[in-house]
């Protein structure tokens, strides 16, 4: 009998199985068993053979299963479709407000900061100065000047200092001016819009 009675095609899911038009089950199952007890290269222990579904009536695909689970092979009849790739969903960029700029010194008076994203200051803002920003500033110091944070509008930015002690604070299209005897501030402070004002509170850092 012709050894392409059996036709073995590799796939990346296993092996799949294609016979000879006209072959008879007999002779197609006695040269898959010869296969297998000669070791044929292909046939090797774990693989996943795949006969597609329909090839044989049910009770031959049972014999074949049988046969393969004996030499220690899966059986499938039918090939697993692949998976189509997710391509990953391109990021969004952050709106500016949302994006944060550092500025490692303290701003001296008659300086100006104006930027449309957050800020970070690791430094104090001093009298005279101002920082205006379209997101939330955070001051790593002492805060003595004008600082206006959501200054195009964005009503949920928040201004934090560790000593909070302004001429005047903003956020968004509210004011808020320090009382002319401001008391000692030790510990850190945060400004945020509340019920439609400016509310100063202490946090924790």
């Amino acid at each position: 009998m012709s050894e392409d009675i059996v036709k073995i095609k590799g796939t990346r899911a296993g092996l799949q199985l294609s016979f000879a038009s006209g072959a008879k089950f007999e002779d197609i199952k006695s040269n898959i068993v010869g296969k297998l007890e000669a070791g044929d290269n292909f046939f090797i222990r774990g693989t996943t053979v795949y006969i597609p579904k329909g090839t044989f009536p049910t009770d031959q695909m049972e014999v074949l299963r049988r046969i393969f689970h004996r030499h220690g092979m899966l059986f499938r009849n039918e090939i697993p479709k692949p998976k189509p790739v997710a391509r990953p969903e391109p990021k969004k960029p952050k709106a500016e407000e949302d994006q944060l700029i550092v500025i490692n010194r303290t701003v001296r008076g008659g300086q100006e900061v104006r930027t449309k994203s957050s800020v970070l200051i690791c430094g104090n803002v001093n009298p005279g100065a101002q920082v205006i920003a379209g997101g939330s500033i955070d001051i790593r110091g002492t805060c003595r000047g004008l600082v206006h944070a959501g200054a195009f509008g964005n009503d949920k930015a928040v201004i934090i200092a560790d000593r909070l002690m302004p001429v005047q604070i903003r956020i968004a299209d509210l004011v808020a001016r320090s009382p002319d005897e401001t008391e000692q501030v030790t510990t850190p402070e945060r400004a945020s819009i509340k019920n439609s004002r400016i509310v100063i509170e202490p946090i924790m850092r």
